[in-house]
């Protein structure tokens, strides 16, 4: 029914659907901020599952949405390849970008003069890379179930998401309740124009559709493994976001499953 709906107000442009299914993940973030208005508290296990849930979410879309439509495209060469690129790019990009972790605190070149406020956004953004690239990249492909998928899956994630990271920056007490709903809105847009260039890249250029799918996947996964879980062991909450992370993963596959 989804990809029907997308079709008919897309009339069949897979660019602009990658677009749409951006633009989608991006407003369940700023929705699910919204509760940083009116509270001032933040909840650490609120943000232990909020993480765990994207990180179950990431990793189960990485193989049912990418990896695997990907093999039957075009082999599993091509997707590995692809995984290999993925990862290692946001591994660069996460070494050479300045950026600060709510837990474990500065990473990549030092940059002195570039205010906090703005490593968080960079942290924040890396993390919401790989999501929006993937939503266009599965809508691009022509498989807009697998692109329906991902943008459900992703968005749902974004609704505890941006929750998560709007309380982690109450909580460093560096900023104003609308500060943070700011900061946590802006991180999330940075999902449509990436959903726009992956849509365009592969529904112009076919030929690279298993590695972009493997692109994705690779990149996803870095960031839960490099990214996410070492952020919320660090805060000491592995039990809960374990649980958090298993339900996310349940949440995609029934979803992968029902618009399959």
């Amino acid at each position: 029914m989804i990809p029907e709906i997308l079709t008919t107000i897309a009339g069949g442009n897979l660019v602009l659907i990658g677009l749409i299914g951006g633009t989608v993940g991006a407003v369940l973030n700023l929705l699910g901020a919204i509760p940083v208005l009116f509270f001032r508290s933040p909840s650490k296990t609120l943000i232990d599952i909020g993480l765990g849930f994207a990180a179950g979410v990431m990793l189960a879309a990485s193989f049912t949405s990418l990896i695997l439509p990907g093999i039957e495209y075009g082999g599993i060469f091509a997707v590995v390849v692809g995984i290999v690129i993925g990862a290692v790019t946001i591994s660069l990009i996460d070494y050479m970008m300045p950026h600060l972790h709510f837990v474990k605190g500065r990473e990549g070149r030092v940059l002195s003069r570039l205010r906090a406020i703005w490593l968080f956004v960079i942290a924040v953004t890396i993390h919401n890379l790989p999501e929006g690239l993937a939503v266009g990249v599965g809508f691009g492909s022509g498989d807009l179930v697998a692109g329906a998928s991902l943008m459900l899956a992703i968005g749902f994630q974004n609704i505890p998401e941006g929750l998560s990271v709007g309380f982690s920056l109450l909580a460093t007490e560096n900023y104003s309740r609308r500060k943070a709903y700011t900061i946590s809105v802006a991180s999330g847009f940075v999902e449509p124009p990436l959903a726009l260039l992956g849509a365009y890249l592969t529904s112009i250029f076919t030929s690279i559709i298993p590695y972009a799918m493997g692109f994705a996947a690779g990149a996803m996964i870095y960031v839960v493994s490099d990214e996410i879980v070492p952020e919320i062991h660090r805060s000491g909450g592995e039990r809960t976001s374990t649980y958090s992370l298993i339900a996310g993963l349940i949440v995609m596959l029934i979803l992968d499953v029902i618009l399959s």
